[in-house]
């Protein structure tokens, strides 16, 4: 059986701080490099302009009408539409949430 190599409690301290400081180092490389700068928004759609006025109308009217504290209801798919509003629903609406 072969002799291990001793090693002083020195140097095994010193390794370990060595390779816990490339850890951080490596997990918060991707971290900082993410949160560089904010995301170019994307310009919304026609479309999607005039469903997202449509809602604030019928917001607006229901606040009128004293409906404050009622539920609006909107389904998620809507027939003949070629585009996905969700992203600018959920950014007009409460992207910061």
């Amino acid at each position: 059986m072969p002799k291990p190599i001793p090693m002083s409690r020195r140097m095994w301290v010193a390794a370990w701080a060595i390779l816990c400081a490339a850890g951080i180092a490596v997990t918060a490389e991707p971290n900082s490099s993410s949160a560089r700068g904010p995301q170019p928004e994307k310009p919304v759609s026609a479309e999607c302009r005039e469903y997202i006025a449509d809602i604030e109308r019928q917001l607006a009217q229901a606040k009128q009408e004293g409906n404050e504290d009622a539920v609006l209801g909107f389904s998620r798919v809507r027939v003949g539409t070629k585009d996905d509003c969700g992203d600018e629903l959920r950014n007009h609406f409460g992207g910061d949430q």
